[in-house]
């Protein structure tokens, strides 16, 4: 169970990472664990010229890989600023992922099942 919380935290790093090389000033984050689902609501802004890059978080909506995570999560949040190949692993420790992004924020909803 320990190792489910350390990857909600990793998972939370890199989306603060990516959002931090997009321009973010303001970056807000919140995990919820209920009936053995997780939850992670993540809003960030963005400088306008940075957001072509906001294409990137398309995927988020990989599909779920156990054995891709059991191997890799802890690579989460390691990599170089803002690399796009982190957001492909968290996309892959998650089940769903709901991206909206209006008004200059981006606000992000992941799911992900925690033992």
């Amino acid at each position: 169970m320990f190792d489910e919380q350390r990857k909600a935290a990793k998972i939370v790093a890199e989306l603060t990472m990516f959002f931090l090389s997009v321009g973010a000033d303001d970056i807000n984050s919140r995990i919820r664990k209920e009936d053995g689902q997780g939850t992670i609501r993540f809003r960030a802004n963005y400088r306008p010229e940075e957001a072509d890059r906001l294409e990137d978080l398309k995927c988020l909506n990989e599909q779920r890989n156990d054995g891709i995570e059991d191997i890799y999560w802890e690579l989460a949040g390691s990599g170089n600023f803002g690399e796009t190949s982190q957001l492909h692993l968290v996309g892959m420790m998650v089940d769903r992922a709901e991206v909206r992004i209006e008004d200059g924020f981006v606000e992000l909803t992941l799911y992900k099942k925690i033992g």
